[in-house]
């Protein structure tokens, strides 16, 4: 016995450092993207410098300590103009990521639920718009349409919603079928009942997981269209434009590209992070009943 329990112990040290690292990712992801959020919602009193103001006799100044991050082509402070960027760049992933969420989590719970032809239909549905290569069709769409800020989260949200309905399709097959559904079944719960009150705070996880994941690749489309012009109108801060206007620059001040383009990785990074730890900590939880 002694001798199984000394072999025991490495693993269980192991799973405890795996226990530690977890909660700092997690917490460090959660610290960016409520920073996000902060500049978001208070970026214009958060800022050093009026993002509009310009200056020609100091373009593409390095950065300094009155202008951290130098200044641009325009002579805009680059800090100033990343912070009230801040919400242009993610109120639109974010409104992409929860009409996903509630169109493609309503869809999947039904599916997943009824079965037979309200499934079949559903199915049909996803594998159509899914089988569409999303940010190629984003650009055609958006470009041909003249470009938009909310015109690119309509397309977004059609391309995108049935990845989260198949994610929760295919976990509310797995709750179905599972014996505390068969019991409100067999008790003539209502099915709006069963689904809203036992099955979806059982995939929940799912959905919770998805929403960030869509929030992400939203986050990175919306820079692209930004990139191309065709997002935000020209004249506002956006840090996909704040990349495409600065790349003539980079010799001169690197940070005016640099920048933004750390702040997309960032914020796309801690949210797959949160939404993986997530995934793991609410999925450990018992089944509700």
């Amino acid at each position: 016995m002694a001798a199984d329990a000394s072999l025991d112990t490495p693993a269980r040290v192991a799973s405890w450092h795996q226990r530690r690292r977890v909660p700092v990712a997690a917490g460090l992801a959660a610290v960016v993207l409520i920073g996000v959020a902060i500049l978001a919602v208070f970026g214009e009193f958060l800022a050093p410098h009026d993002p509009a103001a310009q200056n020609l006799f100091a373009t593409l100044r390095p950065p300094s300590e009155s202008h951290l991050l130098g200044t641009d082509d325009l002579g805009r402070d680059v800090l100033s103009w990343l912070i009230t960027g801040t919400r242009s760049a993610v109120a639109g992933p974010l409104v992409v990521a929860a009409a996903c969420a509630v169109i493609g989590g309503s869809l999947g719970l039904l599916a997943g639920f009824r079965g037979g032809i309200t499934d079949a239909t559903v199915n049909r549905l996803t594998d159509v718009l899914y089988a569409l290569p999303g940010l190629l069709v984003a650009i055609v769409l958006v470009g041909v349409a003249g470009g938009g800020y909310w015109l690119t989260a309509l397309v977004l949200i059609l391309l995108s919603f049935p990845y989260q309905t198949r994610l929760c399709r295919s976990a509310t097959l797995a709750q179905s079928r599972l014996t505390y559904v068969d019991a409100a079944r067999t008790l003539a719960l209502p099915a709006r009942r069963i689904m809203f009150r036992h099955l979806l705070p059982n995939i929940a996880p799912t959905l919770l997981t998805a929403f960030l994941l869509d929030f992400t690749s939203a986050l990175i489309a919306y820079s692209a269209l930004d990139y191309l012009g065709l997002g935000v109108a020209p004249g506002l801060p956006d840090w996909g434009g704040m990349i495409a206007e600065g790349q003539a620059y980079v010799a001169a001040n690197p940070w005016v590209s640099l920048a933004p383009a750390l702040a997309i990785i960032a914020t796309a990074a801690g949210a797959t992070l949160l939404g993986d730890w997530a995934f793991d900590r609410l999925s450990q939880r018992t089944v509700r009943r």
